[in-house]
């Protein structure tokens, strides 16, 4: 069982709040920190204060030494699938193997406005996605110095005809922000892409959003009735300026109860 949090970077007041989180964090045992992938802030003032994912995430490889680290998720529009299999074998470098690398097709309309992506539709950025998984993996296996590691790949979504079966073809974990009954539906129709394909489910991680929100109770009877169905790694989020840890200190004794 592993604990994840996200840190979304919008609305701090300096960059030392992250780092004395992450830095904080680590030392309270989470297994995982991530960031997002976007360019502006998703609630609140939308002119607030943000910060870019891939850059943050090599200042944590840096500061860290135990816990992994990874975007919940990347956005595969944003770069040439080449020059993020390089960027995440670099961030891997730094961090001595402990890079997830969490993709999935992209969906703020904003981001790519501002910053000159064509937005197309939900069916062609997976259809991109789908095109650049392969480039990601076969530029890992060119590259010089190689991955410390076969790096795990994250992917997000739960869409049937696409995402899924993308999920049992490539990915390490699984991430989802899901309801029990879904969870249950979703779960299965993963199975049976995996099953088309020749893989054990069991090989991939099932990563759950704690919804947000959620007290410490409802978080943790949360946890309970998604672990009873397979899931296997939880992600709650944390929010700048004021970190709350509470309902992270409960799900890590949670975790260390089971």
């Amino acid at each position: 069982m592993r604990i994840g949090v996200q840190l979304q970077p919008q609305h701090f007041t300096a960059y030392q709040q992250f780092r004395d989180a992450v830095a904080r964090l680590e030392g309270m045992g989470v297994d995982i920190v991530y960031n997002w992938d976007h360019f502006f802030p998703l609630s609140g003032d939308p002119g607030g204060t943000h910060l870019e994912c891939w850059t943050m995430l090599a200042a944590w490889a840096e500061q860290t030494s135990r816990i992994e680290i990874g975007a919940l998720v990347t956005c595969n529009s944003y770069r040439n699938p080449d020059l993020l299999a390089d960027m995440a074998r670099t961030v891997d470098h730094i961090s001595d193997g402990r890079l997830i690398l969490g993709i999935g097709s992209g969906w703020f309309q904003r981001d790519y406005a501002e910053y000159g992506y064509d937005f197309g539709t939900a069916g062609s950025r997976l259809t991109a996605l789908g095109e650049a998984l392969p480039r990601i993996t076969e530029r890992w296996a060119k590259l010089n110095p190689a991955p410390t590691r076969d790096i795990p790949i994250l992917i997000g979504g739960g869409g049937e005809k696409k995402t899924l079966p993308l999920v049992a073809r490539y990915a390490s974990v699984w991430h989802y922000f899901v309801d029990l009954e879904t969870y249950r539906h979703k779960s299965a129709v993963l199975a049976e892409a995996c099953a088309k394909i020749g893989r054990d489910p069991k090989e991939i991680a099932h990563n759950v959003a704690i919804p947000r929100g959620n007290g410490v109770d409802d978080a943790l009877a949360f946890a309970d009735q998604l672990v009873a169905e397979g899931a296997t790694e939880f992600t709650a989020e944390l929010h700048a300026p004021d970190f709350d840890y509470i309902v992270i200190e409960a799900l890590l004794r949670w975790r260390d109860s089971q």
